[in-house]
């Protein structure tokens, strides 16, 4: 028999010998005076399937920070004692620290061997050449929600040159915007990616329609609903009034137009706030559909901005999202460089009759607040950004250079990680500050703070966080050995099956002592994914090792093999592979690929 065949045999036969999902194994050795090692070890080492369910529940606060020298380029040489992160004015312990580079490698500071790439592992057989299998992942999210028609069209040009020019074989790219409309999964189809940028368009639907009267930008609404010591707001936008409703002096015509102002005020707010959590659930959604991509992943907003302050909290929890996903935001300014200035066509302000602000004042009124009011636009893409070690591009017109360097991550950046003390489980808002030992002309971009959470964090539950981290990457990590063979049987020209055994050494693993025996639980996480990287299947096998002392040193010396498979159809397949153990909470992951013609 060949190779080949040999290995297809041993792996059906581990298949067969499994039997069920949950069952015994033991080490295949004979025991001592010949009794089979089944009938001595029988309880020495059980499997059963669990369900590949996540939810994240961790208090530990994560804080992506990039610094750039003078040239603008990543600086990556400094170590965790030339950080200093403070909550809310207090200096915090910083208990976890990485660096990771624009490769999606990162080594945790002290960490001895810390993650290292390999190359994927190929079944018998297998004829991918290394390019096919997906490496980074990018999600466009366009704002066609808040782009105007002018802008969406420079965004529109600029987004297919770069389509064309950027993205490389290993990519995986996907369209989606804030209306839901036109989305387009990831696929490394570079004629579909172009024909759904050709077809975005602005759904302005949640405009005000008609025209306020007065015309109020958000800024200056904010001042009027929130500033109660300030009377230049309201008195200004009643000036405004009198001029669109064409009211002259009289009994009640003051009154009418402070009616009118506070209509305004409430529509231009609802407005605002509507549209920018529609927006942000997009983007939250967007997050979502990437962290199962298995490789590095990074989402493009393109957008013209937000217009309203009070969604800390949504911001906090997507921004979290992001980072434990090892999600990198990074944000396009889709208007370029903007021009403000009060609108031309409309009719200069003049004095309001009983008022003693000139018209003067007025008109540099109305700048200062548009003025405002775009900076305000930009501070939800520049926190999502500099929140998860993205990069912000806006104030030019350069929309294609833009889009190649926010769609590329930092070659560097700083992952700082802290558990804050005596936090309130209260769900405030919560200011961060961090500062650096750097040469002159660093500038630092950190995430500027987080929401406190409302509720304690399970421990089995970050368990699980940390494994669905892992299987859904592409880095190899080696904390202790674990190897991972691989092979398919035809069952038909559209039906396989791919059968996998796991081999784990246990050398490493620390074992607890209890009742004459040496325990340690280890999960071992299959998932299965196809050449675009999606998602298509996972195993979970929760294998409970019990073991005796006298055969302690038999299964040191052996491990153990755990076999899974799957039912497939013919394609190319990336296969995942986590184990982590309960005792040292050490883990494992490894690649493979197959092609299965």
């Amino acid at each position: 028999m060949d190779s080949k065949g040999a290995l297809a045999g041993f792996l059906l036969s581990l298949l067969v010998s499994a039997g069920p999902a949950s069952g015994e194994q033991t080490p295949p050795t004979k025991a001592p005076g010949g009794q089979a090692p089944g009938e001595q070890n029988a309880a020495e080492m059980t499997t059963r399937d669990q369900a590949v369910t996540f939810r994240a529940r961790t208090n530990l606060v994560l804080v992506p920070v990039v610094l750039r020298d003078a040239h603008g380029h990543a600086v990556g040489n400094l170590s965790q004692e030339d950080f200093q992160l403070f909550d809310r004015g207090k200096l915090q312990a910083v208990t976890r620290f990485s660096i990771e580079t624009s490769q999606g490698r990162a080594a945790a500071a002290g960490t001895p061997g810390g993650s290292r790439p390999t190359e994927e592992a190929a079944v018998p057989g297998s004829s991918l050449p290394p390019a096919a299998v997906p490496e980074r992942f990018v999600a466009y999210l366009f704002d066609d929600l808040n782009l105007g028609v002018e802008d969406m069209m420079r965004v529109r040009e600029a987004a297919m040159h770069h389509m064309k020019s950027s993205l490389r074989p290993q990519d995986r790219a996907a369209i989606f915007t804030t209306s839901g409309v036109n989305a387009l999964d990831f696929t490394d189809d570079r004629d579909a990616l172009l024909k759904a940028v050709s077809r975005l368009q602005p759904r302005l639907a949640l405009s005000p329609t008609p025209r306020q009267c007065p015309e109020l930008n958000y800024y200056w609404a904010n001042l009027i609903r929130n500033n109660t010591t300030d009377p230049d707001p309201r008195e200004y936008a009643k000036t405004e009034a009198y001029g669109c409703l064409s009211l002259k002096p009289g009994a009640g015509t003051d009154q009418i137009a402070w009616m009118a102002v506070l209509e305004s005020v409430a529509a231009v707010m609802a407005l605002g706030d509507q549209n920018t959590r529609v927006s942000l659930a997009a983007l939250d959604e967007t997050v979502r559909r990437i962290s199962v991509m298995p490789g590095q992943r990074s989402v493009v907003l393109v957008s013209s901005g937000f217009l309203t302050p009070d969604v800390k909290l949504e911001e906090s929890e997507t921004i979290d999202r992001a980072i434990r996903s090892n999600v990198v935001i990074s944000a396009l300014d889709g208007r370029g460089l903007y021009v403000e200035g009060r609108d031309l066509s409309k009719s200069a302000p003049v004095a309001t009759p009983g008022t003693s602000r000139p018209a003067g004042m007025l008109i540099q009124f109305i700048e200062m607040t548009e003025h405002q009011t775009n900076l305000l636009r930009g501070d939800v893409m520049a926190e999502m950004a500099y929140g998860t070690g993205g990069t912000f591009f806006h104030n030019s017109n350069d929309l294609e250079e833009g889009l190649r360097e926010v769609a590329a991550p930092p070659e560097y950046s700083y992952i700082l990680g802290f558990s804050p003390q005596n936090l309130k489980l209260d769900g405030s808002f919560h200011a961060l500050k961090v500062t650096v030992k750097a040469p002159p002309g660093t500038s630092v971009e950190a995430r500027h703070g987080y929401s406190a959470p409302k509720s304690l964090s399970d421990p089995a539950e970050m368990a699980k966080e940390e494994i669905r981290q892992a299987l859904f990457s592409r880095e190899e990590i080696n904390d202790f050995p674990a190897d991972l063979h691989s092979e398919f049987f035809k069952r038909g020209p559209e039906s396989a099956r791919l059968a996998v055994v796991v081999h784990v050494d246990l050398k490493p693993l620390r074992f607890k002592k209890e009742e004459n025996r040496n325990r340690n639980d280890l999960a071992v996480t299959m998932g299965l994914f196809d050449r675009n990287g999606n998602y298509v299947s996972g195993v979970r096998r929760n294998v409970e090792l019990r073991l005796k002392e006298e055969t302690f040193e038999r299964w040191m010396h052996n491990g153990i093999t755990v076999p899974c498979n799957f039912d497939v159809k013919p394609g190319t397949y990336l296969l995942r592979l986590v184990v982590r153990d309960t005792e040292g909470q050490l883990m494992a992951a490894r690649n493979g690929v197959v092609e299965i013609p």
